[in-house]
């Protein structure tokens, strides 16, 4: 099941059924890095964590590649609400085999069209870090803008860095909306 999509990128419903392959990209060096953590989880562990998402009240999907005809999974992207505020955070993961192709930027501003018309947040934030431009690109192409840094917050190949935070508010949405799309269909 889809729930919003364009030609080559989709996103669906978070599956417990694909615990081992979300657990296998999160243990990828690259993301490790990039995440600024220090150290792999288990399969165990991960397993156990994922029944207390599946609970969670935070949004979840599981991100697909399009363009081989069958949805492909290739990423998990997550909104962290605080419903008091109509605000959220977003974090993202991709597959080692789906970077490079501008489906974070899709799955991103895929994820910011939910957030805003369907979730009605005003605002969605994240935290990147400042050595990771790639990612900081590709954000700004989905929509997100720099709105200041946590000096030395983070780690990158062994070196503090800072995060640099950015964020995205509903009424400068860079569209296309697939979601209003739909909706007039």
């Amino acid at each position: 099941m889809l729930w919003i999509g364009t030609d080559t990128c989709a996103l669906g419903p978070y599956r417990a059924d694909l615990v081992e392959t979300y657990w296998r990209w999160e243990q990828d060096p690259t993301l490790l890095v990039g995440y600024g953590r220090q150290a792999p989880e288990s399969l165990e562990a991960r397993t156990e964590g994922m029944t207390h998402q599946l609970r969670g009240e935070n949004i979840r999907f599981t991100i697909y590649h399009l363009d081989s005809g069958e949805p492909v999974p290739v990423g998990v992207a997550t909104l962290l609400p605080d419903h008091a505020v109509r605000t959220a955070e977003y974090i993202i993961m991709l597959a080692p085999e789906a970077r490079g192709r501008g489906l974070g930027t899709q799955a991103t501003r895929l994820t910011l069209d939910y957030a805003f018309h369907i979730t009605n947040l005003r605002m969605v934030w994240l935290k990147v870090l400042a050595p990771n431009e790639a990612g900081i690109r590709a954000y700004e192409k989905a929509g997100f803008r720099k709105a200041g840094a946590l000096r030395e917050a983070g780690y990158w190949l062994g070196q503090s860095c800072d995060e640099v935070i950015m964020d995205a508010v509903a009424g400068e949405f860079p569209g296309p909306s697939v979601v209003r799309r739909m909706l007039a269909s």
